[in-house]
């Protein structure tokens, strides 16, 4: 195996065939992801070559993997293209449009050149056969074979296989050249003529990986795509970073020390992003891209993007533009070390870093990238604002644990609308945005609905732990603000629940009933606090006696604090009113607009999880009294009821949702809306259905007088 650096004339000037297996995939690039950045690319070249010859600018096209063939009767060298094919197609359907073109210009010089690149001399070539140097054993053979010895000018329309990719890749880069070259009359087009040619034979570059017909090409090709290592976005962007600052004639080396500064452990550091981990470098450019254009940018996209955009919407040089990437990363290297500091006082853009790594997201970054863009010098009143409301939308979407797949899109889209707002007006309007938001995939939950879902929450299963603290953390700093105390540490404190998780040997109940209240209260916001250290299981499950006096150890935590000063025994109605009271801090520290309440016009979106007892009654579709008959055959003639709290009474317990009633019957998980009907048969989920077709009904009807 050798390695070779080729130019396309080096490649392909000799007599030889380059064949395309059978095995191999077809034809798929396309515009926008390969053609079209392929011929800007290109185009950027000879424009160099033509404004500034001195630069003498290159482009590298990436890597092939050619197999020889053994030597035998062939007159020609043959080459099978073991990887890289796709890159070879469109380079030879690019040469040959690029030749037809100046054929039909006139220029039969440059366009023999390339023809020679692309086509044998006759007189290699057995008597009927393809002059062609690429061959395609594969589906593609006829389609790449017709457009390739079509005499221009070709009238694609009439190709039989005008619908191939091929044929639409020969046609999208005669379309593009044509327009590029000009009147063949103009001034300029000669030198255009000629540089494109040049260009095309001697400044573009291939590295090929040359293998002989002995060697095991199937090891090779599995080696090179699946065994190594992906070129990360930064990685693109870098190579994009220094040939574009070699081209401009910078000095690359300093750029290199002084300019970029993507090559620390903090920047090479995987971050999980979802299901997926990203270079933190990478994860960056995304987000900075986002800022700087209002646009959902996808992982995948971001090296394309990025390169699209310096090339075509930046307005500056890189040599410009690279100073302003290096301070944006400053600073949001510095963001985030604060915020993974275990103390100190964090500012509000800190602090909104932190608790999107407790999280486990990265929605706002692109936004507080976008607040501190150079030159925007926003007051930092202005900011704050900005994000409190944007971090409340976020929150309370998450503590009704809303799905966040579609706000990606409104911070992009904040963004664009508002680059041009000017500093006074901003905050509102940031606010007015997400306020108008209306629809439950994006919609800004309102404080009444906050209450009603939280007041019975069991917060320490519904969210993940480090969520948790961040909310019991948030409450704390609210507390300690009134009275100009700093911030609590961030040191990943215990959540200690006060009535304990194993609370039946010191916090016993008279009856069956007023046990199930009890555990149904364990675990609720308002049964959790934060302790500077643990306590060991002996006190935390011990009576409340002995509990109150050991959590006055810990009092440095004003919400354990002031559990010190409740008098008497913890029980429900003190966890039920404490539950209240940090419900209303939470919506005090996470605001939202006065008089905003939320409302989403598709209802029905919200679907199964949404409804709950309660919200049957409320819509007279049950009544408390009611009887649930349960319809499994195994368990026929049982029966539940509705009591007053909207709860389900079986056997002497209670239960606020179908399904927990079901479990207790069939010992496993039961999905109760189907297994639970009423006394006329219908099923609890013929009664949901109702409730959310009657809620579709209003907001079409809502819908239809915001219309009028």
């Amino acid at each position: 195996m050798e390695t070779f650096k080729r130019t396309p004339l080096q490649l392909f000037n000799l007599p030889q065939h380059f064949v395309i297996p059978l095995f191999q995939r077809p034809y798929v690039w396309k515009e926008d992801l390969q053609w079209e950045p392929l011929w800007k690319d290109i185009r950027r070249v000879a424009e160099l070559r033509i404004n500034e010859p001195h630069l003498n600018p290159q482009h590298f096209l990436g890597a092939v993997v050619l197999q020889a063939h053994d030597a035998g009767s062939n007159r020609v060298t043959t080459w099978n293209v073991i990887d890289g094919q796709q890159r070879l197609t469109t380079l030879q359907a690019l040469m040959d449009a690029t030749s037809a073109v100046l054929t039909q210009a006139g220029s039969d010089r440059y366009a023999s050149q390339l023809e020679s690149l692309t086509h044998n001399p006759v007189n290699f070539i057995p008597e009927g056969d393809s002059r062609l140097k690429v061959r395609h054993l594969n589906n593609d053979h006829a389609a790449f074979d017709e457009v390739m010895s079509a005499d221009p000018p070709i009238d694609y329309a009439s190709l039989k296989h005008s619908d191939s990719q091929i044929a639409k890749a020969h046609r999208y880069f005669t379309t593009a050249v044509t327009q590029w070259l000009g009147d063949p009359a103009a001034e300029g087009f000669a030198a255009k003529a000629e540089q494109l040619a040049s260009v095309l034979q001697t400044d573009l570059q291939l590295v090929t990986i040359e293998l002989l017909s002995s060697e095991n090409s199937q090891e090779i090709f599995e080696t090179l795509n699946a065994r190594g290592t992906p070129l990360t976005a930064a990685d693109l962007v870098r190579n994009f970073v220094f040939q574009r600052l070699e081209a401009e004639g910078s000095d690359t080396k300093k750029a290199y020390k002084e300019d970029w500064p993507f090559e620390t452990k903090f920047w090479t550091k995987e971050i999980s992003v979802g299901r997926y981990f990203v270079s933190r470098s990478s994860l960056f450019l995304n987000q900075w891209l986002i800022s700087r254009l209002g646009e959902e940018i996808s992982p995948q996209s971001t090296f394309t993007r990025f390169k699209s955009y310096v090339e075509h919407q930046a307005g500056h040089k890189m040599a410009d533009l690279l100073p302003v990437l290096k301070e944006q990363a400053n600073l949001y290297e510095a963001w985030t070390e604060a915020a993974a500091r275990p103390d100190g006082n964090l500012t509000s853009v800190e602090m909104a870093v932190y608790r999107m790594q407790a999280s486990g997201i990265e929605l706002l970054k692109p936004l507080l990238l976008w607040l501190h863009e150079p030159g925007r010098d926003l007051p930092q009143a202005v900011i704050d604002g900005i994000i409190t409301a944007s971090e409340s939308w976020v929150v309370r979407r998450q503590l009704l644990r809303l799905p966040g797949s579609d706000l990606g899109r409104i911070v992009a889209d904040l963004i664009k609308t508002n680059t041009q707002t000017s500093t006074p007006e901003l905050a509102d309007r940031v606010v007015g945005h997400l306020a108008r938001l209306n629809v439950t995939s994006t919609y800004w939950p309102g404080d009444d609905e906050i209450r009603s879902t939280l007041i019975a929450e069991p917060a320490y299963r519904r969210f993940p732990r480090a969520r948790l603290r961040a909310y019991l953390e948030a409450i704390e700093n609210s507390f300690r603000a009134e009275t100009g105390q700093p911030q609590v540490e961030r040191a990943g404190f215990p959540i200690e629940h006060i009535l304990p998780q194993k609370w039946k040997d010191h916090w016993s109940v008279e009856s069956p009933e007023a046990e199930q209240e009890r555990q149904e209260r364990v675990h609720r916001l308002g049964n959790l606090t934060l302790l500077t250290k643990g306590l060991n299981s002996k006190v935390s499950n011990g009576p409340w006696a002995s509990k109150r006096k050991s959590l006055m150890e810990h009092n440095t935590i004003k919400l354990t604090g002031r559990l010190l000063d409740v008098d008497g025994e913890w029980d429900e109605a003190r966890i039920d009113e404490r539950t209240a009271m940090l419900v209303d801090r939470l919506l005090k520290v996470w605001p939202v607009p006065v008089g905003h309440a939320g409302r989403v016009v598709d209802p029905q979106t919200k679907a199964q999880d949404w409804v709950e007892i309660k919200h049957l009654l409320e819509a007279g579709l049950l009544s408390v009294g009611d009887k649930l008959i349960a319809t499994h055959r195994d368990f026929a003639g049982v029966e539940g009821v509705i009591a007053a709290d909207a709860k389900i009474e079986l056997n002497g317990k209670r239960f606020g949702t179908p399904s927990g009633a079901g479990n207790l019957l069939r010992k496993r998980a039961t999905n109760g809306w189907y297994f639970w009907s009423v006394a006329d048969g219908r099923r609890l989920r013929d009664l949901r259905a109702e409730l959310l077709a009657s809620a579709e009904s209003a907001a079409e009807a809502q819908l239809a007088l915001i219309d009028e």
